[in-house]
């Protein structure tokens, strides 16, 4: 059976170092399954037979980066305390002694720009020829290192030792840009405190978060981090939610409510039931899941990836063909043509181009964990943005999912009346309708019953003192007492509302009824219109009766297919497909088959299991603004690639053109890369402050 191994991989300037590594991982005996992600930097493979973790870890510092088995990333140091900080000091330190000297001791000053390029080439030669060795000779390095020694070679010694510098910085400041993005995911692990408070008995001790197990009860104080996933146990509280799902308001929480890690206790001394271990709580798997997704390339990173194979070969080719063809068949200055030549290979160089997808896709995975938008991969992530179409299940996705008193109509008496004694009935019942009734008549003073009776399907009956009280279907009403025809009337046009009607009964007389229905979240609405304000249409595919669908769907001015099966969702997405790209919305469970066959599932999930596991996406707020929200941070991410993809291109382009005429100096090809990469790394990050449509 093969064995997983994680390892810690450190020392890594760009997405193009993934591929180098992967390709000498691969390439070693019973190694199978090679996952390196770039931003969390972990290296994750199995070994099976003929492999072992010394022979992985020996390739990997061949190549020239640091390898460590402990999973757990070191704390992040400044950037002049790094081994490329420091590299960077010393070029630029030589660079300037070299550029003083040659205004002072000329005839010495090449000889200081020669060396001073030589030493900063060292660790990219060692790298150069350790990837070449290792079978993977086309990579950036090699192309510095062939630009540089042929620079020195042909007298330009001081332009050597400024493209060595450049690029040095090129790389620390991507080095500095992954650190930020790794930052501001990683940051979240720190929301949950390092300690908890232990209940045993009459006794609490403090203990540490990490070493709590499912089943212990904590205690949380006021304006405290809850350090465990739990339920309440005692108490009831605000709890502040922002930081975990993005609610901005605290949320009311009592005895048996679900409490996430990382949470604040804004109010009262509570108490919880832990029911997740440390390693499995809110906070940790949202973090695998977007480290997952971060692993995951999107189709356009996986073209960038091939691309890129064929692309460095080719600039090699290029540059040998300018420096060497114009002087062999015309006759033209060798010098001057290997020095083009050297400047199309500094320019040629793909950093840029490979880093142009993973860093804007790290960045919008990055941003949209951060506002409660969970997606599961770049190819989502990618694929979210291409939707014409968004399909939502109705109950618990557009609608709250649990039934309230809309309406409350008296014909005889008082309307807390009339509520005090259907409450009084339906009290303990765990009936949703009954719940409803009895939540609005809080605060109101029912009595004790007797004698309660089911009355098979129609209702119910009690007795409340020495009054009979039913609570029953209008059309029981109808057979056991009068209803006048505007009371009639009345509960008509409440069912053409979709709502569920309730008649109340007193001693054979009806005193009003009450009217239910699941109803809309409230912000619905004003997300179905900003959807059709991206030009995406809308359907609500739902189970409930057809009266129902409509009333709700007319509100939201969008399409309805009601009493739909599990089966004819699935269909009625197969048909959407066609027009398009599907999204389906659902709550994760009973609508799995749509959500799979969908070209992207979303979970309307607060961070439950299936919610994280089933679907595409999650939207841990439970809101449907984040629908919109989701879709409008994928088109502005892909947005975001083609902008990096032209910027990377485009300064090639224009670099290459005034190469050809002699117009660009060596330092200045290296800009081509160097600053195309700077560029693309800040317009990348610009996604982490994001702010979607909702």
């Amino acid at each position: 059976m093969a064995e997983q191994l994680t390892l810690q991989v450190e020392g890594m300037d760009c997405p193009s170092c993934t591929s180098k590594i992967e390709g000498a991982v691969c390439a070693l005996p019973g190694v199978e399954n090679v996952s390196l992600n770039y931003t969390n930097q972990k290296l994750k493979l199995d070994i099976g037979k003929g492999g072992n973790a010394a022979s992985v870890k020996q390739v990997i510092q061949k190549l020239g980066y640091k390898v460590r088995e402990n999973a757990a990333p070191e704390a992040p140091k400044s950037w002049w305390q790094t081994g490329k900080g420091r590299l960077v000091i010393a070029a630029g330190a030589i660079l300037a002694l070299a550029t003083v000297l040659s205004f002072l001791m000329p005839e010495y000053a090449g000889y200081v720009f020669a060396a001073g390029a030589l030493l900063a080439l060292v660790p990219l030669a060692r790298k150069a020829f350790a990837s070449a060795i290792l079978g993977q000779p086309f990579t950036i390095e090699m192309l510095v290192t062939i630009a540089v020694i042929g620079a020195i070679v042909i007298d330009e010694a001081a332009e050597a030792s400024v493209v060595v510098f450049l690029f040095l910085i090129g790389e620390l400041l991507e080095m500095m840009a992954a650190a930020k993005a790794r930052s501001s995911v990683q940051a979240l692990a720190d929301l949950v405190p390092k300690s908890a408070y232990l209940v045993v008995g009459d006794k609490v001790s403090e203990v540490e978060a990490s070493s709590l197990q499912v089943g212990d009860i904590i205690e949380v104080r006021p304006g405290g981090r809850v350090p465990a996933d739990g339920t309440l146990t005692m108490g009831e509280t605000a709890i502040d939610e922002a930081a975990v799902t993005g609610e901005s308001m605290p949320r009311h929480k009592g005895v048996g409510d679900s409490v996430f890690a990382g949470s604040i206790n804004t109010d009262g001394l509570i108490r919880m039931e832990v029911t997740q271990a440390a390693e499995n709580n809110m906070i940790s798997r949202i973090l695998q899941m977007v480290e997952d997704a971060e692993a995951s390339k999107a189709p356009t990173a996986r073209f960038i990836d091939r691309f890129s194979k064929y692309y460095t070969p080719g600039v090699i080719v290029v540059a040998a063909m300018i420096a060497f063809l114009p002087p062999l068949f015309t006759g033209a200055d060798l010098g001057i043509w290997v020095y083009k030549g050297l400047a199309i290979l500094l320019i040629g160089c793909p950093c840029a181009l490979v880093l142009s997808t993973p860093a804007a896709i790290t960045s919008g995975i990055s941003s949209g964990a951060r506002q409660g938008l969970l997606m599961k991969g770049g190819a989502v992530l990618e694929a979210i943005g291409k939707v014409r179409t968004v399909a939502f299940d109705k109950t618990g996705t557009l609608s709250e999912g649990t039934p309230k008193v809309t309406d409350v109509v008296t014909f005889s008496g008082t309307e807390d009346a009339m509520l005090a004694l259907a409450a009084a009935v339906e009290a303990g019942s765990s009936h949703p309708l009954a719940q409803a009734i009895t939540e609005r008549a809080e605060g109101l003073k029912l009595e004790a019953t007797t004698d309660s009776e089911a009355l098979r399907g129609r209702g119910v009956q009690a007795m409340v003192g020495k009054v009979e009280v039913i609570v029953a279907s209008p059309r029981y009403a109808a057979e056991v007492a009068s209803l006048s025809a505007g009371e009639s009337t009345q509960i008509e046009a409440l069912e053409m509302d979709g709502k569920t009607v309730a008649a109340v009964l007193a001693d054979g007389k009806v005193l009003g009824i009450i009217a239910m229905r699941d109803e809309l979240r409230d912000d619905a609405a004003s997300a179905m219109a900003t959807l059709k304000g991206m030009g995406i249409s809308a359907i609500m595919l739902t189970g409930d009766n057809a009266r129902t669908g409509k009333a709700l769907a007319a509100q939201l001015g969008m399409e309805v297919q009601a009493e739909l099966m599990p089966e004819d969702k699935l269909k009625t997405i197969e048909s959407l497909r066609e027009k398009g790209g599907v999204a389906m919305v659902g709550d994760g469970i009973n609508d799995a088959p749509a959500l799979a066959r969908a070209d992207v599932g979303i979970a309307m999930g607060g961070g439950t299991d299936v919610a994280l596991e089933t679907a595409d996406a999650a939207l841990l707020h439970e809101q449907v603004s984040d629908v919109p929200a989701l879709i409008d941070l994928s088109q502005a991410t892909m947005k975001n690639i083609y902008q990096n993809i032209t910027i990377a291109l485009g300064l090639k382009a224009v670099f290459l053109v005034t190469t050809l005429f002699g117009i660009t100096s060596l330092w200045m090809a290296i800009l081509a890369d160097t600053g195309a990469t700077v560029l693309v790394t800040i317009n990348a990050l610009r996604l982490l402050g994001y702010k979607p449509k909702r």
